[in-house]
């Protein structure tokens, strides 16, 4: 972690992205000790003073109004979620200040109920660390058919999309478009992280896929952030074959509390008949009944 915190990284990597030909600006053939825009070429486009730019990036400045921010981001030619996330970092309370203790996410008996409700249909509860706090049986055979059905359920054992999609080789595999998939999951982790700066789960997580994954560390390091509200992906299922899937993100109406992640294919195409009958090759059999015929019950 950067001593001047997420905010001084997240704009130190974003403004050594840009070139200056990205931004009209000339250099007439100089040359230059650093990449991308300087501070101060910055701080020119934002119509803000190069000091002031500087002890923001430096983290000296934690009190920007929200005009700044908004001229910051255009400078840095940022979209509505990286927007957002500025926002959000500019908020964040300065590391070293300890809050209450990060409550446990649990699947509410709502949630649940929403699982068992879309049934036919896969889809995962995932905590703010990608954690799998529960599944229904199309969800575990489409993302991890591969695992214990009943890990969600042990702690200990429940599974992380993000250490899967970096760490493991069937979900590698499963996405025809690794790299998207990849990416996705670093964006929307930078966002996470953002919200919850102090998270110690988070922070291991991130500390721990940076160590056991190169292509998560260089991802990590592009400072890049994603909201993964929907996204199409083809998967090679080894049960079902190939098949395009709409992954859908449903956060709760207070942004807190697990999100329920559903994935699902164009009616009437033959990635919805994959799907279908994914659902149908892991439907739970009925035990044959035994034939009562006249028996009567004595006593």
């Amino acid at each position: 972690m950067n001593k001047h915190g997420h905010l001084a990284e997240f704009l130190q990597a974003r403004r050594s992205q840009l070139r200056p030909e990205d931004v009209g600006l000339q250099t007439y053939g100089e040359r230059r000790r650093v990449p991308g825009l300087r501070r101060e070429e910055l701080a020119m486009l934002a119509g803000i003073s190069a000091p002031y730019y500087s002890r923001l990036e430096q983290g000296q400045s934690r009190n920007a109004s929200p005009e700044v921010l908004d001229a910051v981001a255009s400078a840095l030619r940022l979209d509505e979620s990286e927007r957002a996330h500025l926002h959000t970092l500019a908020q964040a309370p300065r590391r070293g200040r300890r809050g209450g203790r990060t409550p446990a996410e649990r699947v509410t008996p709502a949630t649940s109920a929403l699982l068992a409700a879309v049934e036919g249909t896969p889809a995962l509860a995932i905590g703010r660390c990608t954690d799998v706090l529960a599944w229904n049986r199309p969800g575990h055979a489409l993302f991890a058919g591969h695992l214990d059905p009943d890990a969600p359920d042990d702690p200990g054992r429940r599974p992380h999309m993000a250490r899967l999609v970096f760490l493991d080789a069937h979900t590698r595999d499963l996405y025809v478009d690794w790299p998207a998939k990849a990416r996705a999951v670093v964006g929307n982790l930078r966002l996470t992280a953002g919200r919850h700066p102090d998270d110690p789960q988070l922070a291991a997580l991130i500390g721990e896929l940076t160590m056991r994954s190169r292509e998560f560390a260089t991802m990590w390091a592009d400072h890049r952030v994603l909201s993964c509200d929907v996204a199409d992906y083809e998967m090679r299922h080894p049960l079902v074959g190939t098949l395009t899937v709409t992954q859908q993100t449903l956060q709760s109406p207070q942004g807190s509390g697990p999100s329920l992640v559903v994935a699902t294919a164009d009616p009437g195409s033959p990635s919805a008949a994959a799907l279908a009958l994914l659902a149908h090759a892991t439907a739970p059999r009925e035990a044959a009944r035994p034939h009562h015929g006249s028996a009567t019950r004595t006593t």
